[in-house]
């Protein structure tokens, strides 16, 4: 659910406010746990294919389990971490909406005082 075409967060002007920083920090975050996610990956990845298969026991087989595991949690985080994004996201929608809704009624306020 994210908005399309939404600028970088570290490209973006400064958000206005504390959700949108919020939400900015956030989107900073998830991008760098994806990122982390990805690198152990490949790093996993390479050490159970340069590892012999016969080496690959006791602390070092201890060691790839363990790493696999860790890329389960970050993987699961950055999941976590987009879901809060678009519940902030909503947020942010849903109280811009109210705010137009406050300055609609003052402004029929002032109007019907005015007459």
């Amino acid at each position: 659910m994210s908005k399309p075409s939404q600028p970088s967060p570290s490209s973006a002007p400064s958000a206005d406010t504390p959700l949108e920083r919020a939400l900015d920090r956030n989107e900073t975050v998830e991008q760098t746990v994806k990122q982390s996610g990805a690198e152990l990956f490949v790093i996993n990845a390479v050490l159970k294919q340069e590892i012999p298969g016969s080496v690959q026991t006791g602390d070092v087989a201890q060691a790839l389990q363990k790493t696999s595991e860790l890329e389960g949690k970050i993987q699961e985080s950055a999941q976590d971490l987009a879901h809060v994004n678009e519940l902030l996201e909503q947020e942010i929608d849903e109280r811009a909406d109210v705010e137009r809704e406050l300055a609609d009624t003052k402004a029929a306020l002032a109007k019907a005082k005015a007459k």
